[in-house]
């Protein structure tokens, strides 16, 4: 018996460890342009690495938002995949096509793969990051998600590796657990500032580090989003450019992406 507890802990070290180990080489950056937050990040969001992008209920849309923002800025020009159960496309719907434009994002750039459930979600994620001319990789798990443990995180983080390739794993309504992923971010809606005339401000979002491999975490930012330039700010840049206007006492209007639910109408999209 007091073997087999030795054993156990044993084990139980070995794990963490694991999850804290730092990659094998270091990643090149993509900076997102939010100069403290790329500073800490040691140039910007690592490439060819797996990033958990966590978000609870009213929330999802913001994560879901944010997610494919970075991953387009991973991509660059190349093709962007979104892979889903299709509980997930049922209980979430779709992105927005409009919506996507207004982010600054092409929606004939982004392909969807609809899975019939976890366990082919993350056995298409794994060829999927095996593919070098993938630009970047969002992939989409809701609730426990219990088939996502160390070994299926690990399994994503060295193909990612070995391809180049970017994955963004948009966590909704899940909790955290041991990974190999690169970094855990909790994301959540910004109240954005208003333009001159009371019109929406930009997308921001707030962004709460819980975890960095083999680096500092707990920190956290508000994250703006210009898309005529494609980079993050922390909105003072932007109050600058447009000036206080006549919108200075009007409170600020929320701009985060929210996916359409599957049950809306065409009728209900025109509205």
């Amino acid at each position: 018996m007091t073997e087999s507890v030795r054993t156990l802990a044993a084990l139980r070290r070995h794990i963490a460890s694991l999850d804290r180990a730092p990659a094998v080489q270091d990643a090149p950056r993509v900076a997102m342009g939010h100069a403290a937050l790329d500073r800490m990040l040691g140039g910007g969001l690592a490439r060819a690495r797996v990033h958990e992008l966590f978000g609870e209920g009213e929330e999802e849309g913001a994560a879901a938002g944010l997610g494919i923002l970075l991953a387009s800025l991973a991509a660059g020009e190349s093709p962007l995949l979104w892979l889903r159960s299709a509980v997930a496309e049922r209980t979430g719907g779709v992105p927005y096509g409009p919506g996507l434009a207004a982010l600054g994002i092409d929606p004939g750039r982004l392909l969807f793969g609809v899975m019939a459930d976890d366990a082919m979600l993350l056995r298409a994620a794994v060829d999927a990051l095996r593919c070098p001319a993938l630009g970047a990789l969002v992939i989409e798990l809701r609730g426990r998600a219990p088939l996502l443990d160390l070994t299926a995180s690990r399994r994503l983080a060295l193909a990612a590796e070995a391809s180049g390739v970017t994955a963004l794993l948009l966590r909704i309504g899940g909790a955290p657990v041991p990974s190999a992923a690169e970094t855990r971010w909790r994301v959540s809606a910004a109240p954005s500032d208003p333009l001159p005339g009371n019109a929406p401000g930009m997308t921001a979002f707030h962004l709460h580090l819980l975890r960095r491999r083999s680096g500092s975490d707990g920190m956290a930012w508000r994250l703006v989003w210009d898309r005529e330039r494609r980079v993050f700010g922390d909105g003072r840049d932007e109050r600058h450019d447009f000036g206080s206007g006549s919108a200075g006492g009007d409170a600020p209007l929320p701009g985060a992406l929210v996916p359409l639910p599957a049950d809306r109408s065409a009728a209900d999209r025109a509205a």
